[in-house]
């Protein structure tokens, strides 16, 4: 009997792993598109080699962790622990953040407009908000406008490296600002504040609207 359900865990565990081999996603829009914003040479660069690099090395990871379920070699699984958080952190990242912007994105719809007025008292304050804690990360990182479900209002947070907003805080994210250096350097080189500044100017509020209207259940 024992046997028998250790065999069907065993299955169980392996249909989850097949089910769960991650790719990497389309953009919404050609790599020029976000021109003058941010060049199609970042833009090929940031999602072809540096997002693809987080999807191969978490597929990586993931096999690992598989075959040491499978041994019960509980140590080998925690060792995985920072690599999948790391390289899954980046792949969760990078997939709202192409989708965060948009060369035409409309603008934040009138929930949203009330909630920003509510929790910041203004979208100017908002965003000098949001951009002087992303340009004061130090090293990599990223900003975000995010959603407290518990204080049912929105937060400005940073996170260190690929570290996942909602699995590292419980916030959920609305809006990311990438300030690894890969993100942004080769064109506006060591000026993290002009990037972080025109970054607004492509914002996909409609993909904002629609994460808020989720996370906030409106």
């Amino acid at each position: 009997m024992f046997a028998v359900k250790r065999t069907l865990l065993s299955n169980a565990v392996k249909d989850a792993f097949k089910r769960a081999k991650h790719t990497l996603p389309d953009l919404p829009y050609d790599y020029k598109a976000l021109e003058p914003i941010i060049c199609a040479e970042i833009m090929q660069l940031h999602h072809s080699k540096h997002h693809a690099t987080y999807v191969n090395n978490l597929n990586v990871a993931e096999e690992k962790l598989k075959e040491a379920v499978a041994k019960g070699d509980v140590n080998a699984q925690i060792a995985l622990g920072p690599a999948i958080k790391f390289n899954g952190g980046g792949h969760l990242n990078h997939s709202i953040f192409w989708n965060n912007l948009s060369p035409c994105g409309g603008d934040p719809d009138p929930a949203l407009c009330k909630q920003i007025q509510e929790d910041f008292g203004s979208m100017a304050e908002m965003q000098k908000r949001l951009s002087e804690s992303t340009v004061a990360i130090q090293g990599s990182g990223w900003g975000w406008l995010a959603y407290d479900q518990k204080a049912k209002s929105l937060r400005i947070a940073t996170c260190a490296n690929q570290d996942p907003l909602q699995a590292t805080t419980g916030l959920i994210p609305l809006f990311g600002i990438d300030v690894w250096e890969h993100a942004y350097y080769l064109q506006y080189k060591n000026v993290r504040p002009d990037y972080v500044k025109a970054i607004f100017d492509i914002v996909n509020w409609k993909d904002v609207n629609a994460r808020f209207k989720q996370a906030a259940g409106c």
